[in-house]
């Protein structure tokens, strides 16, 4: 068992719920500020897709990342949690009208375009407004990133960005056009990457590209090269902080930068993945005739992952008075054969009200629950606010 959680006062909360561990976000961010020491071109901008509690934003914004916003409702979350609007990227391929807007009137940093229909809307809607918008177009450099079909989002068959050969054409209409100004390139190869060297070829891609807008007579600002580092879900207390000087030094090592170029980066996972837990309660043991499984209050309503990428999440017993073990199917109380968080799992023999702890689910858990059997959403509690309730 984990002794990083304050078991007493978690069992004093209605379950589920998410727990997150603010002393590890912390130590978490400073070891990305430490990683770039001494690189001020380098920007970190947290994807608030990842996890958009409003502590956990505040703590983030505080610690001098940016933010990296894929809607409106995040572009208003991170302005409300104290990030700069001149820190702010807003990309996704399917912006509408009132969200340019709102990125426009808060005069964010820069818009990353997905297609040349959305650089005339934005070129439309700024004009109105007498703004000129800053814009960087997202490339799909045909990088395969080697994760889970749903999360890889460079290979040429994805819905996102523009392919490498439109690059030029792009530019020059951006260039054509009176309210947009072309300030870079983006990209994002896809999420949970676990072997850094995975960003080589993405660094040798950007450096071809640019060799092609060198030959072109244009300039490029800044390099927005995503994020997608992952976590360690198997033995989250071992690898608690991801290794982010190796991280960085692939970019500083195999990316020729421009001079006066700047980088940017896009992490998520990486920041806010471990510190977090989904919390529950044994409801029941139930025998099988070949295996046990173990019922848990919390289903794929409140983490969704493992239903949806088939994702592994290391589960704990956290208040097991035994240390003899029993093998399980740990799943939940949804109408739904795949609401299944993990099977034959071994753990300390179980019973009903033990508490369980569901392992680096601070990304993409609490942000994606549901409501689906019309049930409630799970809370989210940072340590200082359990320990401030009543």
């Amino acid at each position: 068992m984990s002794d990083t959680f304050p078991i007493d006062l978690l069992r004093t909360e209605p379950t589920p719920f998410y727990y997150y561990d603010t002393r590890l976000l912390a130590d978490t961010l400073a070891a990305i500020k430490a990683a770039t020491a001494g690189d001020a071109d380098f920007h970190v901008h947290y994807a608030v897709k990842a996890n958009a509690h409003p502590e956990l934003l505040h703590y983030i914004a505080e610690a001098g990342l940016g933010a990296d916003c894929v809607s409106g409702g995040e572009i208003r979350a991170s302005l409300s949690a104290g990030f700069p609007a001149d820190s702010i990227v807003y990309a996704g391929v399917g912006k509408s009208d009132w969200e340019i807007a709102l990125g426009l009137d808060a005069d964010i940093f820069c818009f990353n375009v997905e297609s040349l229909p959305e650089l005339e809307v934005i070129n439309e809607l700024a004009a109105a407004r007498g703004r000129t918008a800053r814009v960087a177009f997202r490339i799909n450099p045909n990088v395969d990133a080697h994760t889970h079909a749903n999360i890889t989002t460079g290979l040429n068959e994805n819905k996102f960005g523009l392919a490498m050969e439109d690059m030029i054409p792009a530019i020059r209409r951006a260039e054509a056009l009176s309210h947009v100004r072309f300030v870079g390139l983006h990209f994002h190869i896809g999420s949970q990457i676990e072997d850094v060297r995975t960003f080589i070829p993405l660094c040798e891609r950007i450096n071809e590209l640019q060799d092609r807008l060198d030959a072109e007579d244009i300039r490029a600002e800044l390099i927005n090269v995503g994020g997608g580092l992952g976590i360690d879900y198997v033995t989250p207390d071992r690898t608690p902080i991801p290794d982010f000087a190796a991280y960085f030094a692939v970019f500083r090592e195999h990316l020729k930068r421009r001079p006066g170029q700047s980088v940017h980066f896009e992490l998520g996972r990486s920041v806010v993945g471990q510190c977090g837990s989904l919390i529950a309660r044994v409801l029941y043991v139930k025998e099988g005739h070949s295996k046990k499984f173990l019922i848990l209050d919390a289903g794929f309503t409140d983490l969704i992952r493992p239903a949806l990428y088939q994702a592994h999440h290391c589960i704990e017993n956290l208040t097991a008075d035994t240390t003899a073990t029993e093998r399980y199917d740990v799943v939940g109380p949804i109408c739904e054969s795949s609401d299944v968080f993990d099977r034959q799992v071994e753990l300390p023999v179980s019973r009903r009200g033990d508490l369980v702890a569901l392992r680096s689910a601070g990304a993409y858990g609490e942000v994606m629950a549901s409501g689906y059997n019309c049930r409630e959403l799970p809370r989210g509690y940072t340590d200082a606010l359990l320990k401030g309730r009543p």
